[in-house]
């Protein structure tokens, strides 16, 4: 399942999120919640997790720095867990504290996964790369090789 969209959401008092409806049966067999790239925290599938750090780490010299320090900040910031009866998921408060995350919080869908961020950071990194789509695109179908 592809995980797209955009939902507003708040934490509650424990720290948990209640997932959107519509992804709940593809997250009933465990939810990753782990460090995104920017500064947000993300939902994967276990399977998905796996895949998408298989890919990371297979492009790096798993002996580099670059390689080590990878493997080991993508593994501490990542939690096993399982949503509740209720459809949440706790968000532990070591992600909380690196996305910088308050009660009012965005869902957004990035295909294989879905990213948490701060209601305020969300808007303004949206804002930013909207004005950016012209030159992302502008290589798409281009060879960089």
């Amino acid at each position: 399942m592809a995980f797209r969209g955009t939902f507003d959401y708040t934490l509650d008092a424990k720290n948990r999120l209640t997932v959107p409806a519509k992804f709940r049966a593809a997250l009933a067999d465990g939810v990753v919640v782990a460090r995104g790239i920017e500064s947000c925290a993300a939902l994967w599938t276990p399977a998905g997790f796996e895949t998408w750090t298989e890919a990371m780490l297979s492009a790096l010299n798993p002996l580099s720095v670059q390689g080590r320090q990878f493997r080991r900040v993508i593994s501490a910031s990542a939690f096993e867990t399982e949503l509740d009866a209720a459809g949440r998921v706790m968000v532990p408060a070591k992600l909380i504290e690196y996305a910088r995350l308050r009660k009012d919080v965005v869902v957004v869908g990035n295909e294989d996964s879905l990213e948490i961020w701060d209601r305020e950071a969300w808007a303004a990194y949206d804002a930013d790369v909207s004005t950016k789509i012209p030159d992302l695109t502008a290589t798409i179908g281009t060879d960089t090789a």
